[in-house]
């Protein structure tokens, strides 16, 4: 036992054993220090409490206060309990009575900290997060915000659901522009409930409630619709496309339409694509990041005929640039709704594209590992066994599947 200085706690290690570290200071009986085997350290406080009940309560984590600050903290704790208070069990009932709205801040800040992981253990991506902030803020906080998280029950996460299906919390006026719209829907709901479950299960870990009271629920089917385009639909498509273009529409958003229904990629992988991601040697698109991460992706050779009869803007990185500054096309959805209703298909949306895409395919007979490498989705040893060199087998599928949907909407 010694006292704890800045060059103590600079030199603590984890236990070798892999169990948690003690320190305990010489000055102030009952301060010390707790390093956990991942190497986090806290300082902490043991005491008895009137009772008789040995306690501990961590307090700062190393690194926050000084080792002179953490022992002041330490002294004025310790003097409670000597006084008959439990700094412990306080500070769990002051947990107990987190409210949602707490609970959901403290959640995306511990998410902006990097300190919850997203899908396969990876740090939520920027988007994500943006995501789940806006499902918070118009969905969570309005209709359960000022609840106590310890009082939610499986019946009240189920009436959140269906308030939330139900458009309660869609506001009077809707703000004109991009992100301005909320919607209710048996979708919107499955997935608010399902980040919701996350924030509950993240509370759980913290010790803020016993059990997460969404266990258990029945969401919504999420509504996706599985809309794709038949061969007649993708020809007429074409037709329209062809007289759009030469009757002025912007054609660059013609050009990441037609990408789209030749690669299978999905909105934002088209848009923000660079030409320095484009491998046409091997037949593949090098994504430095898609919705799995960084990502090989096998291109037919009809999608890379495509882009390489693309005029190339020197000034921009972007291969579908936008026709104001350096940054990617923003307007795709717009020009395929134009089309579209020229052409008379209900119904179609970037994402029908990607569909048409692996409909095509698995009407060709591939299989749905087949299919799932073409389209990047992570499947286990698909995924993994395609991320550093182009399989030839996938490639020959990519060439296949983009050369029949060139023929459709290349047909008169």
């Amino acid at each position: 036992m010694s006292k704890i200085t800045k060059r103590l706690v600079d030199g603590l290690k984890p236990d070798p054993a892999g169990k948690d570290l003690f320190v305990w200071d010489s000055e102030l009986t009952g301060f010390g220090i707790r390093v956990k085997p991942s190497g986090a350290a806290s300082y902490l406080i043991q005491y008895r409490t009137a009772h008789g009940q040995t306690r501990r309560l961590a307090f700062a984590k190393v690194g926050t206060l000084t080792p002179e600050e953490a022992r002041a903290t330490a002294r004025d704790k310790l003097g409670e309990a000597a006084k008959g208070a439990d700094p412990s069990a306080e500070r769990k009932a002051a947990r107990k009575a987190i409210t949602v709205r707490e609970l959901c801040d403290l959640y995306l800040a511990a998410v902006e900290a990097g300190e919850v992981a997203g899908r396969r253990g990876k740090t939520k991506k920027a988007s994500t997060q943006t995501t789940d902030r806006g499902r918070i803020e118009c969905h969570v906080k309005p209709l359960l915000g000022s609840r106590a998280v310890a009082s939610l029950t499986l019946q009240d996460i189920e009436r959140f659901q269906a308030d939330v299906a139900a458009g309660k919390t869609k506001p009077k006026e809707e703000k004109k522009g991009r992100g301005g719209r909320i919607r209710g829907g048996k979708g919107a709901a499955a997935r608010v409930i399902a980040m919701f479950g996350a924030i509950l299960e993240f509370a759980k870990r913290r010790k803020i409630i016993d059990a997460n009271p969404a266990r258990g629920i029945q969401k919504f089917a999420d509504g996706k619709r599985q809309r794709f385009l038949s061969p007649e639909e993708l020809t007429k498509l074409g037709q329209t496309m062809r007289v759009a273009a030469a009757e002025g529409e912007n054609a660059t958003g013609l050009a990441a339409i037609r990408f789209a229904l030749l690669s299978g990629c999905r909105k934002m992988e088209v848009l923000k694509l660079h030409w320095d991601e484009v491998d046409a040697r091997t037949g593949c698109v090098r994504f430095t990041d898609t919705k799995s991460g960084p990502q090989m992706r096998p291109v037919g050779i009809s999608a890379l005929d495509h882009l390489a009869a693309l005029t190339r803007n020197e000034e921009c990185s972007f291969v579908f640039p936008s026709d104001r500054d350096a940054e990617h096309f923003v307007g795709m959805a717009k020009v395929l709704a134009r089309v579209c209703k020229t052409a008379e298909l209900q119904g179609v949306t970037i994402h029908t594209l990607r569909h048409t895409f692996a409909a095509t395919a698995a009407e060709m007979g591939y299989s749905e590992l087949t299919i799932a490498g073409l389209l990047g989705h992570s499947v286990p040893g698909v995924t993994a066994r395609y991320a550093h060199v182009p399989d030839r087998a996938l490639v020959s599928a990519a060439d296949a599947v983009s050369g029949r949907i060139k023929a459709a909407l290349d047909r008169s």
